[in-house]
């Protein structure tokens, strides 16, 4: 996900995306647990758009 897209989202989407990202990389991480996943580096993709909603959302927080 661009910065560029997460910048355009309203709180409540950013809020929501949170949720959605955080959910998938617990499934995903426990899937790896169990068996290791083709793709691993999306977990390390997810992560940085987590981390990336976080710093966003905290930006828009110190502006307002």
């Amino acid at each position: 996900m661009k910065t560029d897209e997460i910048r355009k989202m309203s709180d409540e989407d950013l809020v929501k995306k949170e949720k959605e990202l955080r959910k998938e990389f617990g499934n995903l991480s426990f899937h790896h647990r169990i068996r290791p996943l083709e793709d691993s580096s999306r977990l390390n993709k997810i992560k940085k758009d987590i981390a990336r909603i976080i710093t966003i959302s905290n930006q828009k927080a110190v502006k307002a």
